[in-house]
């Protein structure tokens, strides 16, 4: 949480993990790729009503099961990460869990699936966008871009 926090001092953009915001109990979920050597996770946002009218472009994708839009891929929002900002989830469904937890677990199993199938298609989108981005090349999404090369700093700092 301390990291993520530092993050968002540079970038207010950076999603929250912050009890002040209730947001303590959310899990900071996200799929891995490697861009120049850097670790990036691209968080996993819950699927909207608002992502029915978007379409996918550079810095997002929709992720649909059985024509349901489950969760989206928010490549703008990437950060850098390493090995000791990571935790793995538990998606092995127990006894002890409820049918919230359950149905939960079933919903990340269906999304890393997804993500596994179009593995191509995220390294490569998220690698264009990196591109793209730190060229200083305009585009349409830029201002919705976190500045990628300056949380790679305070990532290479905290974890000094």
């Amino acid at each position: 949480m301390k990291y993520i926090r530092n993050l968002q001092n540079k970038d207010k953009r950076v999603y929250s993990v912050s009890p002040q915001k209730g947001k303590q109990n959310r899990p900071y979920l996200g799929i891995l790729v490697l861009i120049h050597g850097q670790k990036y996770c691209i968080p996993l946002s819950k699927g909207k009503d608002k992502y029915l009218n978007m379409k996918d472009r550079i810095d997002f994708s929709r992720i649909i099961i059985d024509g349901e839009i489950v969760a989206g891929l928010n490549f703008s929002r990437m950060i850098p990460v390493e090995i000791m900002q990571l935790s793995k989830v538990d998606l092995k469904i127990r006894k002890r869990d409820n049918e919230e937890v359950k149905k939960r677990k079933e919903t990340y199993k269906k999304e890393l699936e997804w993500c596994n199938t179009n593995k191509k298609i995220i390294i490569d989108k998220a690698n264009v966008l990196y591109e793209k981005y730190n060229s200083g090349e305009p585009f349409k999404r830029k201002k919705d871009c976190l500045n990628f090369l300056e949380l790679e700093e305070i990532c290479k700092k905290y974890n000094k």
